[in-house]
């Protein structure tokens, strides 16, 4: 029996739209199966998408070689992807990360490192210096500053997305906007059932899921990795602190411990008109084991704690943000065992996993999503595309 498809992309996230665009740029019979946004994120009972916001932070300038690679294949493709789509997604608003002078270990000293070994365009500043050139923030003492100016700065996932299914529509991809609820092996490879009750038939799958790849039966044996919690704050903006904010590049700033960074996007639109800086950590750790628990997370305001926390943080490094009305929200972060992306075959040799965003994915989803396309059409991925460090770690 023929199948329905060649390859069937599982997950209309950022990986999974890259990844069907890809495959269609080959001429290939795909389809991308996934749920559109939900209108009412209180009242839904499905599956979510982390990539529901409006600016992730996008920069090569990172303490693993591979992550700086993957971001920069990504980045340079931007543009092209922005003109065919029409849709703009990027602003290069460039990156600044503020930190404690560098030890001879954690995060800055190797990220610096690497930003030698590469080659990066990372301009470094004293400390002295950072305030003349960022007067918009009130920095810790003694902090010095690397700021990324080209090739960095956010995306917008949601316009992302659109830009990558677009395309892969254009390009011959069907899209079926449903939530799948089984993969199972058929007689002329993978079967796909959908809660519509539809069933797909494909050659080879791509489950590209998120933080959901565990927790809905898509997978013949799960993946070693984490869905963990993340609260984020958003700070509404009148014009007068739109027009002092409105030249800050994405932020981070690092304190004495790696994990009790902070992480700052610059002022956005978001789709209800007004205009908000957006500030997150990475302190939360609890994890979610089954559906209803990560779906309670995504229908609340995130934790109150950590919110307040957060508003402290960014009220004491930007002043301005004083008294400025302020709401919360939610995402996931998606860790694996190995800190890589996993992109590899399951137990069967027909279902294929991308997954493990490790929580600065977005900036590399596109190149996240063609290494997932080459892994459909070549049946491997090839060293010079970090195979072994992107082998999925399987439970």
């Amino acid at each position: 029996m023929a199948t329905d498809f060649e390859f069937i992309v599982i997950g209309r996230g950022m990986m999974g739209a890259a990844a069907a665009r890809h495959l269609t740029l080959e001429g290939k019979r795909v389809a991308l199966i996934g749920p559109e946004e939900p209108t009412d994120r209180l009242a839904h009972q499905g599956v979510f998408a982390s990539h529901y916001d409006e600016a992730r932070i996008t920069r090569t300038f990172d303490d693993n070689p591979v992550w700086s690679q993957l971001a920069s294949r990504s980045i340079e493709r931007y543009d092209e992807l922005q003109r065919q789509s029409g849709i703009r997604f990027y602003t290069e608003a460039g990156c600044l990360f503020s930190t404690p002078l560098p030890g001879e270990e954690g995060y800055m000293a190797r990220a610096v490192a690497v930003s030698e070994q590469l080659d990066l365009d990372v301009e470094v500043i004293a400390s002295e210096e950072l305030a003349t050139r960022f007067p918009h923030m009130r920095f810790p003492e003694g902090h010095s500053g690397y700021y990324e100016r080209r090739n960095a700065g956010h995306v917008n996932p949601r316009a992302l997305v659109r830009a990558q299914a677009l395309m892969a529509e254009r390009q011959g991809a069907q899209l079926i906007a449903e939530t799948v609820v089984s993969v199972l092996q058929g007689a002329a490879g993978a079967e796909v059932r959908t809660t519509g009750g539809a069933t797909y038939t494909a050659a080879k799958v791509l489950v590209a899921a998120g933080g959901f790849t565990n927790l809905c039966g898509l997978l013949p044996q799960l993946v070693d990795m984490r869905a963990t919690a993340r609260t984020i704050v958003f700070f509404e903006l009148d014009e007068k602190r739109q027009a002092e904010f409105s030249a800050m590049p994405s932020t981070v700033v690092f304190a004495e411990r790696d994990e009790d960074l902070v992480y700052i996007l610059p002022p956005v639109r978001y789709p209800d008109g007004k205009i908000y800086l957006k500030i997150g950590g990475d302190s939360e750790k609890t994890a979610f084991e089954d559906l209803p628990s990560i779906g309670g997370w995504f229908r609340s305001d995130g934790d109150v704690e950590e919110a307040r926390k957060l508003e402290r943080i960014a009220v004491s490094l930007m002043p301005g943000l004083e008294g400025a009305p302020t709401t919360s929200g939610v995402c996931i972060a998606s860790f694996t065992r190995t800190t890589y992306p996993y992109i590899g075959f399951s137990s069967s040799p027909d279902v294929a996993v991308l997954t493990g965003g490790n929580f600065v994915a977005a900036k590399c989803s596109d190149e996240l999503g063609r290494l997932g396309a080459r892994l459909l059409v070549d049946g491997a991925l090839s060293e010079g595309d970090f195979a072994e460090k992107l082998r999925p770690v399987f439970l």
